[in-house]
């Protein structure tokens, strides 16, 4: 049976729309059952709604906490009957009321060859320290933010004369054929998340 999925999105959703497309094909093993954004003029939302995809707009200025609107966020997410939650542009930073619930069935993609590079403008910063490669990651979501265990990345080399815009254009690519293949390697079973008991965030409630 297919794993339902639940995107979260800020902005165009370009990563949303690679995992759409992935899931038109009978045997990927997902399929896209919502899309919910904090922002009303995503324009990932129209491309959702003209595939048919259910669309939620939850505006975090709606809530006075963090925590209150992950724990709104997450009731949608159960009510849409999700098994797993991918975030592909979802520019919050969430909190343990919506990622305990969700721990090893919540993924996110960061344009950086993590380690290295959490957190924003990934692609100046490579290449004010002189990097010479870039690239990708998908990875569980955990409390720290941009922390969580790697499941798959994806690398390009960082050319002579590159800016962050022309970086990030090619890392762009690479991040389209990695989420649908990450994502469908949690949704089959191939990747599994493993606790790490020993993290800070584990202590506490």
């Amino acid at each position: 049976m297919k794993k339902r999925v639940v995107v979260l999105i800020s902005g165009r959703g370009s990563n949303m729309i690679s995992l759409i497309e992935a899931a038109r094909d009978p045997e990927y093993p997902c399929e896209i059952v919502g899309v919910i954004s904090n922002k009303a003029g995503a324009a990932g939302l129209d491309y959702a709604a003209a595939h048919g995809i259910r669309t939620i707009v939850i505006s975090h200025k709606s809530y006075d906490s963090r925590e209150a609107f992950d724990h709104a966020l997450n009731e949608y997410v159960v009510n849409l009957g999700a098994d797993l939650i991918a975030c592909a542009g979802f520019m919050r930073v969430l909190t343990p009321a919506i990622i305990k619930p969700w721990l090893g069935r919540m993924v996110n993609i960061h344009p950086s060859l993590l380690p290295d590079y959490p957190g924003l403008n990934t692609h100046a910063r490579a290449l004010a320290d002189g990097a010479t490669d870039a690239g990708c990651t998908v990875h569980f979501v955990t409390p720290e933010v941009d922390g969580g265990p790697i499941i798959a990345q994806a690398k390009v080399k960082v050319l002579e004369g590159d800016t962050p815009e022309t970086l990030a254009a090619r890392v762009l690519k690479q991040e389209h054929q990695l989420y649908p293949f990450a994502l469908a390697a949690v949704a089959d079973g191939a990747v599994q998340f493993k606790m790490p008991v020993d993290a800070p965030w584990m202590l506490s409630a």
